[in-house]
């Protein structure tokens, strides 16, 4: 009988570490960020032609926490969730795309220049920014950051803002680089921000004043521009309304509107009876929904160019000519520059303080937790 021969000790000793890095690897790997991500794509988004019927009704539903402020960007319907985006077909309420991270909490999302910009928290702060294609989902660019857990992120062109009340920090949304960061004075809280055309608007409280500061910085460089006391009285804090065009400021029962080159208020509004207001721009105007009412204002002069009935605020179309305008049981289409109907969608429960887009024959209404899509 033929003697039973072993390996040499050298080729066990190779097979053991051999096994021993095949172990490591995988154990790497499943507590590895790349593990833990989960991302699809699709292809660029067909954005159907056309305008809405003379009357439509829901046909998809979709809730987000966190939602950007423009939720519909390249064509796309963008939410947040715990731990991730999704990108929603207007038409159907279907995700196209998706890209989270089960080993992250999703701290912020915004949306501007084709780009969705999400922030995550691994740890005790919001530290890895990442920018996706809004219409592929396509990762663009991923960063680190060192932003604080309660930082919320808002955005215009160009310019993604961050803030928190010990300060603010912008970013390039296609370039990823920081621009500059700015800390709140000694003594100073920021109440809110926001990134506009005008530029980046702060409302900050300092000591035990009764007036509130109001600063507007340059959005590229952060050079300031002005600050002016904004006086509160007994009412408590001001609400920062937008930052486009004018300067808007909601305080107690009214909305103060301060024009961008030197801060001088121009104008003011009332709120109705539950005192609060939302505000946007397009080119030819300021808009302003409070009390049922929908005011567009000079963006230079902030005097009063039209007014019509709005249970919410419209969000333009491509070219910002045409503004949504949701109305009760209705979405009027009306010209920014005047305010003419020019068409009328009635719409099956659309509820107020909504803000309504056109995609075209769709109506996609945003609100404070969720998207709804209208057809």
């Amino acid at each position: 009988m033929s003697r039973l021969r072993f390996p040499p000790a050298r080729v066990w000793v190779w097979t053991a570490a051999t096994l021993a890095l095949v172990v490591v690897a995988a154990l790497l790997w499943r507590g590895s960020d790349a593990a833990a991500t989960s991302s699809t794509t699709a292809r660029p988004a067909d954005v159907p032609s056309g305008a809405p019927a003379g009357a439509v009704s829901r046909v998809w539903s979709a809730a987000g926490d966190p939602l950007p402020e423009d939720v519909v960007e390249d064509g796309r319907v963008l939410v947040g969730s715990e731990h991730g985006v999704r990108a929603l077909d207007p038409a159907t309420g279907e995700e196209v795309w998706h890209y989270t991270r089960d080993n992250a909490w999703l701290c912020g999302l915004t949306a501007t220049d084709g780009v969705a910009v999400a922030v995550f928290r691994t740890a005790d702060r919001c530290d890895e920014a990442v920018g996706l294609d809004a219409g592929t989902g396509v990762r663009s660019w991923t960063r680190n950051v060192n932003f604080r857990a309660d930082a919320t992120l808002t955005s215009t062109s160009r310019i993604v803002l961050a803030h928190s009340p010990t300060g603010m920090v912008t970013l390039d949304p296609t370039g990823n680089n920081i621009r500059w960061r700015w800390s709140a004075p000694d003594g100073c809280r920021l109440l809110d921000a926001a990134a506009g055309s005008a530029g980046i608007a702060v409302l900050q409280r300092c000591g035990e004043r009764d007036a509130l500061q109001l600063r507007l910085a340059d959005g590229f460089d952060g050079d300031e521009h002005w600050v002016r006391d904004v006086v509160v009285g007994d009412r408590g804090d001001a609400v920062l309304l937008g930052a486009d065009g004018l300067v808007g400021v909601l305080a107690g029962d009214e909305i103060r509107l301060f024009g961008s080159a030197d801060g001088t208020q121009l104008t003011t509004l009332p709120t109705g009876p539950d005192r609060s207001a939302q505000q946007t721009s397009v080119p030819a105007a300021v808009l302003v929904a409070a009390g049922g009412r929908l005011t567009a204002l000079d963006p230079a002069s902030g005097q009063l160019l039209w007014e019509s009935p709005a249970t919410g605020l419209p969000g333009p179309d491509a070219e910002g000519t045409v503004l949504p305008v949701p109305d009760g049981d209705a979405v009027v289409s009306r010209e920014a520059a005047t305010g003419v109907e020019v068409a009328r969608s009635t719409v099956e429960d659309l509820p107020a303080g909504s803000t309504t887009t056109l995609v075209g024959p769709v109506v996609v209404a945003r609100l404070a937790d969720r998207v709804l899509g209208y057809r």
